[in-house]
């Protein structure tokens, strides 16, 4: 296992990095859930309730799962990548701001060599994290993935040979 050691965290808890299973989808739809909306104020009801069956029964099937747990066996986040892309990064909202998404971007970037993230751009909090970590403006589509009107910005690392 790989144990991270994460400043302003309780330091009683060690949090690792593990590969999800099937058998943690529930919990991992139920944390994409609630980051999306503690995080992503521009989507509607009805998409969000549109994208969760998806979620859990497509899209985490479709991507490698790296997500970080406790020592008390609570999943507090997760990435999905695929072809050296982040397709996903979810925080517990209780757990924002403790370094653990800079971890986790961190690691697919040194070990699985990301180079590229997409991310809305009305999320302007994820476009700046993504930015503080290095990744650069390389162009814009006007919609996401289903085509619907949340414009996506397309980041890369720069120097990446892409």
């Amino acid at each position: 296992m790989n144990y991270i050691d994460l400043k302003n965290i309780d330091t009683h808890k060690n949090y690792f990095i593990f590969r999800p299973a099937a058998t943690d989808f529930d919990t991992l739809t139920a944390l994409w859930e609630a980051s999306v909306r503690a995080t992503h104020h521009f989507l509607d009801e009805a998409y969000i309730l549109y994208l969760k069956p998806l979620i859990r029964n497509e899209y985490l099937k479709s991507v490698e799962l790296y997500g970080l747990r406790g020592n008390d066996g609570a999943i507090v986040a997760f990435m999905g990548v695929a072809e050296r892309k982040i397709e996903m990064l979810f925080v517990d909202p209780a757990f924002r701001g403790m370094g653990l998404g800079r971890h986790l971007v961190e690691y697919a970037i040194d070990r699985l060599h990301v180079i590229r993230v997409d991310v809305n751009e009305q999320n302007e909090q994820a476009a700046g994290f993504y930015a503080r970590l290095g990744f650069r403006y390389v162009s814009r589509s006007e919609t996401d993935g289903s085509g619907r009107p949340y414009p996506i910005l397309h980041l890369e690392l720069p120097h990446s040979g892409m």
